[in-house]
């Protein structure tokens, strides 16, 4: 039985972005296997670009951009929105399970969490506060992003913390409207986050700022701190193998989508739980959909789950479109976070009538 009193407290340090990934997914499957103990992780990026499991390369990053920076490209493990990272923010990962938090519900959790976060960023000199549904803010502006994914009874809650975060950088790496790069638009965008350094008046050390949220996590679940310097043996057989699998092409660009091409249609949807992209090839003379892709900052378990949904609408007539999805989703055990298979018929008959719709600022978070 895993101790519920005790919270392992580990620092990977500052690695690579596929290291970072690898680690997040060998810590969450350890953990579900019962092989880890409650974690929080502390971690830091070199520059990376970072698009959610579900989402385009080609439809959320500036590719180009990256490659004359020197800015790696990767996929992360759990749904979401793209996002930039560099040494200039800390991260930190919670690896609970259900019975920790005492409920498997997200919004109730990510509450906890984040009052906690904020309670921890405060005591270093800040007035922090929780504002829902997932951000935590001093004086309206955003300090740090957070979100959360389940995998069975094991919940992975994950927030970035800006320390002196370069907001510019983070625009210019994001397929964002051109009007966005505007200085004026970059100077309000500035406005709208806060750096620990800018309020404080000083860089503060890592480890301080490690400490003090730490503790607040402590306190809020009443638990011991284990403070460690490695993984187990069975969490780093994980990760070598996770890093085998993240480290390669194939991984990055498993979901990237049309975005240009002759015939299909495209469609946004805000949801819920995201952002939504569908694109659509079609068959008119037959008035028939030829295949599907679905992109977006959502969250869904079992990871293939778009996947599946695709492959099953393929060819399928126009008319059955709703008939087909609430089959695939009566037939298919699915977790999905804040999202419901309405959803899923929305953005694909958004795509049918072609509507567009501006994603404005939304795919341009520092979290």
């Amino acid at each position: 039985m895993r101790d519920q009193k005790t919270l392992r407290v580990i620092d990977t340090g500052l690695r690579r972005a596929a290291e970072n990934l690898a680690l997040n997914r060998a810590l969450l499957e350890s953990h579900q296997e019962g092989t880890s103990p409650h974690t929080l992780r502390f971690l830091r990026f070199r520059p990376c670009a970072l698009v959610g499991f579900h989402q385009s390369v080609d439809q959320e990053l500036r590719s180009d951009y990256c490659a004359e920076n020197g800015i790696d490209i990767q996929r992360r493990i759990t749904g979401g929105g793209a996002i930039y990272f560099d040494e200039t923010q800390i991260g930190w990962e919670l690896y609970l399970d259900k019975r920790f938090l005492g409920s498997a519900e997200m919004p109730a959790i990510a509450e906890r969490i984040c009052q906690a976060a904020a309670r921890g960023i405060s005591a270093l000199g800040v007035d922090a506060q929780f504002r829902p549904r997932n951000d935590i803010e001093v004086d309206g502006r955003k300090i740090s992003g957070t979100g959360g994914a389940f995998d069975g009874e094991s919940i992975l809650y994950q927030g970035t913390l800006l320390i002196d975060f370069d907001v510019e950088r983070m625009l210019r790496v994001l397929r964002i409207p051109a009007e966005k790069l505007s200085d004026k638009a970059i100077s309000s965008a500035r406005d709208r986050v806060a750096n620990l350094k800018d309020l404080l008046g000083q860089l503060p050390p890592f480890e301080e700022v490690e400490q003090s949220l730490a503790a607040a996590f402590a306190d809020a679940f009443d638990v011991e701190l284990e403070w460690s310097d490695a993984l187990n043996e069975a969490e780093e057989r994980k990760f070598a193998e996770a890093l085998a699998e993240i480290d390669a092409p194939e991984w990055i660009y498993q979901h990237d989508r049309p975005s240009a091409e002759a015939g299909v249609l495209e469609g946004l949807h805000k949801s819920a739980g995201g952002l939504m992209r569908a694109a659509l090839a079609m068959d008119h003379a037959r008035d028939r959909i030829k295949q599907v892709w679905i992109t977006g900052d959502f969250f869904v378990k079992p990871g293939r789950t778009v996947v599946d949904l695709e492959a099953s609408l393929r060819d399928t007539p126009v008319g059955e479109l709703e008939t087909n999805i609430r089959r695939f989703f009566d037939r298919h055990a699915v977790e999905m976070l804040m999202l419901t298979p309405d959803d899923f018929l929305t953005v694909l008959r958004n795509a049918l009538a072609k509507t567009t719709v501006s994603s404005g600022a939304a795919d341009a978070r520092p979290s």
